[in-house]
């Protein structure tokens, strides 16, 4: 079985974050570990606070997974400050695990910042340059270049920017566009182009994680960068599509849609 380690914010809710994740490597067939650099108390509706980790905490949470297990693909999402950033990058750094996927969580869903100003400058020269994909949506990519990206070519030239800074690939997700869903990965040479049916839903909350999540479990599966983002794009379509209309606000995506309808077959009898 392949293992798999997500680096992250925890989010109580369930919906995205860490939990998030698990479900996801899950749904994959993959072996999930996790390293909590923040508590975050959310629900559907708002972020209420957020406390983070101690750096030497994280530092160890590292240690003792990569001392032991090995780890097929590394999914890093929320870090909220340089501390916390610092000590992933040097783990990773240290121990240089495959895979990497860096999701640049810096909103939540209700628009609470996640990520402190003062920390874009640490995560552009540090964590960007070990992504082995990094995956921003449009407003994540304008922070990070500081360009205004308002049409498809700018979407390319953003990528274009966001690979010189060190990624191996760049998969800047179009979703908050007019249209249907589509998403462009440059990988240095080429641009591919992922387009789906837009659902209307309000319930996306973790979709974002969900997505690179996938995309980490399908390279841990040994897919080739373009292949893991296609079958990660048509399994976060899917979770959105069965939603769950749960909580007062954005509602999570449904990461064992098959499951949760049909039941486990030992539950009936």
């Amino acid at each position: 079985m392949k293992k798999i380690l997500t680096i992250a914010g925890s989010d109580c809710s369930g919906g995205a974050g860490i939990q998030a994740d698990l479900k996801t490597f899950s749904a994959h067939g993959l072996y999930g570990m996790s390293v909590i650099v923040s508590v975050v108390a959310e629900n559907t509706c708002r972020v209420i606070d957020i406390q983070d980790i101690r750096p030497d905490i994280i530092e160890k949470q590292m240690d003792a997974i990569f001392e032991d297990i090995e780890v097929d693909a590394v999914k890093v999402g929320m870090l909220s400050g340089c501390e916390c950033m610092k000590a992933v990058s040097g783990k990773l750094k240290e121990y240089r695990p495959p895979n990497i996927v860096i999701d640049p969580v810096m909103l939540a869903k209700g628009g609470h910042a996640l990520m402190k100003e003062n920390a874009l400058d640490y995560f552009i020269s540090e964590l960007i340059p070990q992504a082995c994909i990094i995956t921003p949506n449009i407003p994540e990519a304008e922070a990070i270049t500081g360009m205004n990206i308002m049409s498809y070519e700018d979407i390319k030239k953003a990528a274009v920017k966001i690979y010189e800074m060190g990624a191996e690939n760049v998969l800047i997700k179009g979703g908050h566009r007019e249209g249907d869903a589509e998403d462009i990965l440059f990988d240095g040479s080429t641009y591919h182009s992922f387009k789906s049916r837009r659902i209307y839903t309000k319930n996306t909350h973790g979709t974002g994680c969900t997505l690179s999540s996938a995309i980490a479990s399908n390279l841990a599966l040994g897919m080739n960068c373009a292949q893991a983002v296609r079958n990660a794009k048509d399994y976060v379509t899917m979770a959105i599509e069965y939603g769950l209309d749960i909580g007062k606000g954005h509602g999570p995506t449904n990461h064992f849609y098959k499951l949760y309808r049909e039941g486990l077959p030992y539950i009936a009898e």
